[in-house]
C-alpha cells in the first residue's frame, strides 16, 4: 500500500514548523485518550541551538526523556561534581511546555565512571562504599527534581541478554543481588511520589522476559513498588514479531505493572550484529555494505517502514490498557543513535521525520492507527 503525503507546512515565530496538516492531529492529541507519546531530547535542543526540533517536539510531544544528559558519567562525573545545568534545562523546558518528564537512568553498567567503583588506588570498593555512592547519588539526583520528574529510569539493562540472568556488571559484583532493590528503596525515598521504572532492550525474547519478571517479582516480594517496566523498541523492519512483542506485553500486566515503549526506533539498515538490541558496547568497524541508503531512502523501504509503524501502534493501542508512554528515541532521523551504532557514521532513517524536519509516510499511517476503532 501507497501512502500519500497530504502534508502542509507553515512557518510560526520565524521557525519552520516541521509539520502542520489541517485534517490530522498532532501524535499528542491522536493518542491522548490511549497513552503520552514522546521523545528523546538531546543536548542541541535543551540548549536551544536546534530551534527547528524544539518546535516540533513541542507542536508533537506531551512527554520527554534525556537521552544522555541524566545518566551518571554526564550529571555526576567526578565524586564532588555534579553538572546540573543541562539537567535543569531539561526540565525546565518539560515544566514549561506542560509535559511528563521522564529521569534516564540512576543504576547503568554503562556510561558510570570508573571512580564509583574504585578507592584512590583503583582497587575495587567494599560494598558498604558503593552503598553510600549510590545512595548519596540518588538523593542528590533524585531529590533536586523531587516532585518535577515524574517518572525514573531506576535500574537500566540489569538482565543477561543470552540466558536472562542477572547481568554481570560491577554492581552485582560489588554489591550481590539486593542490588537494585537498593536502587529502588533510595529512589522512592528520595522522590516517594515520583513512578519508578525497570527499563531493558529486547524484552521480547523469552529469555529476558523471564529474567525481568523473575527480578521485578523479586523487587515486589520486597515492598518494592514497580510502577512500569519499559521496554525498549530498538526494533527492526521485521523481527521481532508482533507476536513476541505482545507475549512480554501481556506477561508483564500480569506482575501488575504498566507497560512503556522508551526507546522505540526502526533500523531500516543491514545489521551486522546476530542480536537484535542496543548492547551499545557491541561495535563494528566501518563498511560500505551495511551503509546503503547513503542518498535516501528508497521507496520500497518506505513503505516497510510505514507498515511497521503502523502495525506496531495498532498493537499499542490493543494493549492501551496497560500501556502508559511511548517514547521515540530521537526527534528526526538526523538525532538518531543508529547513525552510530553499530557502526559510526551511517545514514540512518529510523524515526518519523526525516532529516529536514518533516514527517514521512509512517506519520501518517501511525496517525491512521488512533483512528480505527477497537
Amino acid at each position: 500500500m501507497i501512502i500519500k503525503k497530504t502534508f502542509t507546512y507553515a512557518i510560526l515565530t520565524g521557525v519552520s514548523l516541521g509539520f502542520i496538516q489541517k485534517s490530522e492531529p498532532t501524535l499528542k492529541d491522536a493518542f491522548k485518550q490511549d497513552f503520552y507519546v514522546g521523545a528523546a531530547l538531546n543536548g542541541r535542543q535543551i540548549s536551544g541551538q536546534d530551534p527547528k526540533a524544539t518546535a516540533l517536539i513541542k507542536q508533537q510531544f506531551n512527554t520527554i526523556s534525556p537521552e544522555n544528559l541524566l545518566k551518571w558519567g554526564p550529571v555526576h562525573p567526578q565524586p564532588d561534581t555534579y553538572n546540573f545545568k543541562p539537567a535543569d534545562d531539561y526540565v525546565k523546558f518539560g515544566q514549561d511546555n506542560k509535559m511528563f518528564i521522564v529521569g534516564h537512568t540512576l543504576m547503568w553498567h554503562q556510561q558510570t565512571p570508573k571512580w564509583v567503583f574504585e578507592d584512590a588506588a583503583g582497587n575495587p570498593v567494599s560494598r558498604e562504599v558503593l552503598l553510600k555512592r549510590l545512595e548519596d547519588h540518588i538523593n542528590t539526583v533524585v531529590g533536586r527534581y523531587k516532585g518535577k520528574i515524574g517518572g525514573w529510569d531506576v535500574v537500566n539493562e540489569a538482565i543477561d541478554d543470552q540466558q536472562g540472568d542477572l547481568r554481570k556488571t560491577k554492581w552485582l559484583e560489588i554489591l550481590g543481588e539486593d542490588f537494585a532493590a537498593k536502587a529502588f528503596e533510595y529512589a522512592h525515598k528520595a522522590d516517594p511520589k515520583a513512578e519508578l521504572y525497570y527499563n531493558d532492550y529486547s524484552l521480547y525474547r523469552p529469555e529476558k522476559r523471564a529474567g525481568t519478571i523473575k527480578l521485578v517479582k523479586s523487587l515486589q516480594a520486597k515492598g518494592i513498588k514497580v510502577a512500569a517496566i519499559g521496554m525498549q523498541g530498538h526494533y527492526g523492519l521485521t523481527k521481532p514479531s508482533l507476536e513476541d512483542i505482545e507475549a512480554s506485553i501481556v506477561a508483564f500486566s500480569k506482575l501488575g505493572v504498566k507497560v512503556n515503549f522508551t526507546e522505540l526506533d526502526i533500523d531500516v539498515l543491514p545489521n551486522p550484529s546476530r542480536r537484535q538490541g542496543a548492547d551499545i558496547a557491541e561495535t563494528f568497524g566501518a563498511d560500505e555494505k551495511y551503509n546503503v541508503y547513503t542518498t535516501g531512502l528508497p521507496d520500497s523501504v518506505q513503505q516497510k517502514l510505514t507498515k511497521r509503524y503502523a502495525d506496531l501502534f495498532a498493537l499499542f493501542r490493543k494493549h492501551r490498557n496497560v500501556i502508559d508512554r511511548i517514547t521515540l528515541w530521537g526527534v528526526t532521523d538526523n538525532d538518531s543513535w543508529l547513525n552510530d551504532w553499530p557502526i559510526r557514521g551511517r545514514t540512518s532513517y529510523p524515526l518519523l521525520f526525516d532529516r529536514s524536519y518533516q514527517p514521512k509516510p509512517a506519520m501518517q499511517a501511525v496517525l491512521q492507527t488512533a483512528k480505527n476503532k477497537m
